[in-house]
């Protein structure tokens, strides 16, 4: 964050003395304060030529020039909601006040857009028909299903937002209308979407080949549409760098416990007994980084699992990791997942 505290001027100052301020805090944007700084206008360059053009003298009261109904942006908001709200209004620069409504702080957008800025592509999946789920997807994609006040695709954008990541696909299917017209191009978040439609499911797989291969320069994120999750996606994605795999998958530890007592024998001979013995396993969490190498390899009409796409690889010896996730996370798959996201996910995603 820039040196703000240059940017403060008081409101009982002249116009000229905040131009000296606008023009010394090189900010774009002097910041008018009352008592204990608590905001009271903004003062742009425009603010100033619009004054200079009514000929108003520079002995006029900073007061009479500003900006008194300026947006602002809550330190309790989260950067894609400022961002949205910048997007939304052309801000180049948003106060950022407390619950007093004292400054403390002035987000810049070109900060924004270039902090941890990640140009990888992101590939949401979000064609199922969500059969499980009905009634509630009888009229609604299963990915378009609010969880608190936002849909499940949106929180999952917003996580790739949050880290810098503005290049998303999204698969469509089952009510592809619904989606595009929620998200559109992805203007209202400050990123850039496009789309693919399957005329006909291709499997996870071969959704791929429907991706502009051109496009595809750099290891591509793909999530299924129906997951909440706190990956941290930085750190998935330097494990993928580091280990140099075509296809790396995220996996959860997965816990089945028998219910009964467990025999070994051999013959008629008992050798062992384990009551309710519990099996440990890695299963799939549906969430991918892919080599472009492999993506360009899924042709367009292909249809094909990724379960069954990354066996094919290593048949062929190529190197398909795996990255453990301990994070948060949860398959909204059936009606109690779905529950259950509206008070465990919302609460660890906000939290």
């Amino acid at each position: 964050m820039k040196p703000w505290h240059k940017a403060l001027v008081n409101s009982d100052v002249t116009l000229e003395r905040a131009i000296e301020v606008l023009d010394k805090a090189a900010l774009r944007i002097a910041l008018v304060v009352g008592e204990d700084n608590r905001l009271m206008g903004t003062l742009t360059d425009g603010d100033v030529r619009r004054a200079l053009l009514k000929q108003l003298p520079l002995e006029t009261p900073v007061d009479q020039v500003m900006n008194s109904q300026p947006k602002t942006a809550s330190q309790s908001w989260t950067q894609s909601r400022i961002l949205a709200v910048m997007e939304q209004h052309e801000l180049l620069q948003l106060p950022l006040v407390d619950g007093e409504g004292r400054v403390v702080g002035l987000i810049n957008l070109h900060d924004i857009l270039n902090q941890n800025r990640r140009d990888n592509p992101v590939f949401l999946m979000a064609g199922g028909f969500g059969t499980r789920l009905r009634p509630l997807t009888s009229q609604c994609p299963k990915p378009m299903l609010k969880v608190g006040d936002k849909p499940i695709l949106e929180n999952i954008l917003m996580s790739f937002v949050e880290a810098g990541f503005h290049r998303f696909y999204i698969s469509t299917h089952y009510m592809p209308d619904v989606i595009r017209d929620y998200f559109g191009d992805g203007e209202k978040w400050g990123v850039n979407i496009k789309y693919v439609h399957e005329d006909q499911p291709l499997g996870t797989g071969g959704a791929l080949g429907l991706l502009p291969h051109d496009e595809i320069d750099q290891p591509l994120f793909m999530m299924n549409g129906d997951l909440l999750t706190t990956l941290n996606l930085h750190g998935f994605l330097e494990f993928h760098d580091e280990n140099r795999g075509v296809a790396t998958m995220c996996v959860r530890e997965y816990e089945h416990q028998v219910p009964y007592g467990v025999i070994t024998s051999e013959g008629t001979q008992i050798k062992s007994m384990v009551e309710k013995p519990v099996h440990r396993f890695f299963v799939n969490a549906g969430i991918y980084l892919l080599d472009p190498t492999l993506v360009k390899s899924v042709k367009p009409g292909t249809r094909i699992d990724m379960p069954t796409l990354l066996e094919q690889q290593i048949d062929e010896g190529k190197v398909v990791n795996m990255f453990p996730i301990h994070e948060y996370w949860l398959d909204i798959g059936r009606m109690d997942d779905f529950q259950r996201a509206q008070t465990e996910a919302q609460s660890t995603l906000n939290g």
